[in-house]
């Protein structure tokens, strides 16, 4: 039986999300959803990988994806996604009108890759 973590998303939560990681894309053994799950718990929780519960996918399945996502920008694009539609339901453009961009540190960019 799977348990109901506080970290779980919501039906309307997922259903924002899976537009972005597109579930039906091919057929996987664990659904993405309870791979996003996994994530979420991870970050709340700080857990190490290999102590990920049982309810949820295989930690190595889960970094799987968190390292794919994370090298395509998946999380970038998910973060873009829910700022329009907080500035949306705000009365606001989607898009901010001014911004202000920083140069990367070069630390963080030799980490990533």
């Amino acid at each position: 039986m799977k348990m109901d973590y506080p970290t779980n998303l919501t039906e309307n939560q997922w259903q924002i999300l899976e537009k972005i990681v597109d579930p039906t894309s091919r057929k996987r053994k664990d659904p993405l959803k309870e791979i996003m799950n996994a994530m979420l718990y991870l970050i709340k929780t700080g857990c190490q990988w290999r102590m990920l519960p049982k309810d949820f996918p295989p930690y190595n399945t889960v970094y799987y994806y968190f390292r794919k996502w994370k090298n395509e920008g998946v999380f970038e694009d998910v973060m873009d996604s829910l700022r329009e539609l907080v500035r949306r339901s705000m009365g606001r453009d989607e898009s901010p009108s001014l911004g202000i961009e920083t140069e990367e540190d070069p630390r963080r960019r030799r980490l990533s890759r």
